[in-house]
Order: structure tokens, then sequence, then C-alpha cells
């Protein structure tokens, strides 16, 4: 029962935060759960990175069509776009969980700290692309789209922090770039989510109702709060100051994966 509440508690902190400030609530999620996962004895030291990574995307599956769902009603996304990317998108996804789950967790914590370091530095001095050209053509899309996969399968994020830089870049509009995001968000999920089951699936030492390395009983908690919290973060978002919290949680998104660092190190 005090997971189950640790977990209630994990989802409604990322899923206000991830409706207040746009970001993908997988950059907080894994280095809490992974921390969680390691206080926990049945779970091996070796695959508590792995178990959170999955988890996280699976409950980003959830969340992706719920935000997917609200940015098509407001007429916000661009579905040329979306088809064009997706095959790109489930094929690095499927590579980028393939990868990760042969690499040790160590590594692999490295690699998620670096990126996440990189993402605060983007929110802590709010650099913004400036608009330079125009989309590729298909192909150019398609092997974006297998590079943002790959990225987003090893950190566990829906791909907001890459595609909507990219998609400003292109001179696509703030409102349809985040939109567009928000869908291509659900491929990468699907994606993430069957590559962390199929390679997790039969592997020694995993505790007890886990799905390849979907851990369904942190799940079934993590996806209702967070999906609860999402709308009043964004309702939220028209009346805080939102720049300002932006950098403390940028702080709290560095702190958070260096704890993950040294819980795994030490």
């Amino acid at each position: 029962m005090l997971w189950s509440l640790a977990y209630v508690a994990l989802g409604l902190f990322t899923g206000c935060f991830a409706g207040m400030l746009g970001i993908g609530g997988g950059l907080v999620m894994v280095p809490a759960l992974t921390m969680m996962f390691a206080a926990q004895a049945a779970v091996p030291a070796s695959e508590v990175l792995h178990l959170a990574l999955g988890t996280s995307m699976a409950t980003i599956l959830f969340t992706a069509l719920a935000s997917l769902r609200a940015h098509h009603r407001h007429g916000a996304v661009l579905w040329r776009v979306v088809g064009q990317i997706t095959p790109g998108i489930l094929l690095g996804t499927l590579a980028g969980t393939l990868f990760a789950s042969s690499v040790p967790a160590k590594p692999l914590a490295v690699f998620f700290t670096a990126f996440v370091c990189l993402v605060a530095l983007q929110m802590l001095l709010n650099l913004k692309p400036k608009p330079s050209r125009e989309l590729p053509g298909a192909r150019g899309v398609f092997a974006v789209g297998a590079g943002i996969g790959a990225v987003s399968a090893l950190v566990a994020i829906g791909g907001g922090s890459l595609t909507v830089p990219f998609l400003t870049w292109c001179n696509v509009r703030v409102q349809h770039a985040i939109g567009t995001s928000a869908a291509i968000g659900f491929p990468i999920a699907i994606g993430g989510s069957l590559g962390y089951l199929y390679n997790g699936w039969g592997h020694p030492g995993l505790p007890e109702w886990s799905l390849g390395y979907i851990y369904l009983p942190a799940l079934v908690w993590l996806v209702p709060s967070s999906m609860l919290m999402a709308p009043l973060g964004a309702r939220l978002a028209h009346s805080l100051p939102v720049a300002t919290l932006k950098r403390l949680f940028a702080v709290v998104l560095i702190g958070l994966a260096v704890k993950m660092l040294w819980s795994l190190f030490a």
C-alpha cells in the first residue's frame, strides 16, 4: 500500500507539471521510478533503470492519447506531417528499445542524465530555434522521425522536447507544432511500449506482475493519477508564473537525474 501511494503521488506530480509546462512526464518519472524500484528488494539492481524506462513509456501511451484528442479538437494537429513521420518514429523507437535493453544500467543512466541536463538548460535559458527553413520532404521527415523515436525510446519521453523545436525551426506555427508533437507522442509510446515489452519478455530476475520491462503495479496507479492532474496543470498555466516555475522545474530535473545516478553508482 505504501508503494501504491508513492506511485499515485508521482503520477499527480508529473501529470500536473506536464499539463502546466508542456513537458513529458518521463523526464521526472524515470529517475523517480528508478529510485523507487531500487528501494524494493524484488527488483534486481541491474534492471531498475530498464524497468523504469519501460513503465514510464507505457504510462505515456495513455497520457499521449488524451493529449492527442484535446489538440485534435482544437484543430492544432497537422495530420499530413504525423502520417509522414510515424513510420520513422516506429522504426526508431523499436531500435531504441532494442539498444537500451542491451546496454547496462550505468552507461544508460549517464546518457539519460546528459539528456535531462540539456533539456533543463534549454528551459533555464528559454532557448528557442528561429524559423529558418521549410519542412523537408517525405524521406527527410522519415529520417528525422527515426532519430526522434530512437532518442525518445532511450529516455522514455513523448518526444515533445525534440519534435516541437524541429517543427518550429521548420516554420510551423507554435500552436500547430505543440499539437502535432502531441499526436506524434502516441506512436512513440506505442513503439516504445511494445519494444520494452518484447525485449524484457522472459528476462530472468524481473519482479512478479511484469510484462517485459513494464511493471504493472506501478502502471495501474500512475496512469489515472497523471491523467487526472494534467487538465488541472493546463488550467494553472494561465494563472501562475510559468516562466519561473519552468526554471524551478529545470533545477528539480537536474537534481532528480543526479540523485538517480548516485543511487545506481553507489
